[in-house]
């Protein structure tokens, strides 16, 4: 009974935080990708132009074309928050430390709600809005 109480609390402050605050418009996360983003990625997200190494960053428009039509919210929370780097080295795609903090949002991942700083959540609905028809 005394290790239920605090695990059943810590489920109740979870769920509050997340219940209170919806889920952030398309619109949030643009102005996020025009302040972290824009200096890679371009402002239309098509990563054009070289960056100083030689590198072109990724085409953000065609993440859905490249995965069979499916946005892959869980890896493109990786690659932004940097716990999944995947293919992209740390020296090319930095962390964003502040897209990690503020209020928890409930965000859709695999079927699960799953707790996401409000930045974080809104970057991905920009970039889930961006997405260009295969």
């Amino acid at each position: 009974m005394r290790i239920f109480f605090p695990v059943a609390l810590m489920i109740l402050v979870l769920v509050g935080a997340c219940v209170t605050n919806d889920m952030p418009e398309p619109r949030e996360g643009a102005a996020i990708f025009a302040n972290n983003c824009t200096a890679c990625h371009g402002y239309r997200a098509t990563g054009e132009e070289p960056l100083v190494g030689g590198q072109i960053a990724s085409d953000l428009t065609r993440i859905m074309a490249r995965n069979d039509g499916v946005f892959p919210r869980a890896r493109v929370l990786s690659q932004i928050d940097g716990y999944g780097r995947g293919k992209v080295a740390a020296e090319v795609m930095p962390q964003f430390g502040t897209l990690l903090q503020g209020d928890l949002v409930p965000v859709e991942v695999d079927g699960i709600l799953t707790p996401t700083p409000r930045p974080l959540a809104a970057l991905l609905s920009y970039l889930e809005s961006i997405q260009l028809p295969s």
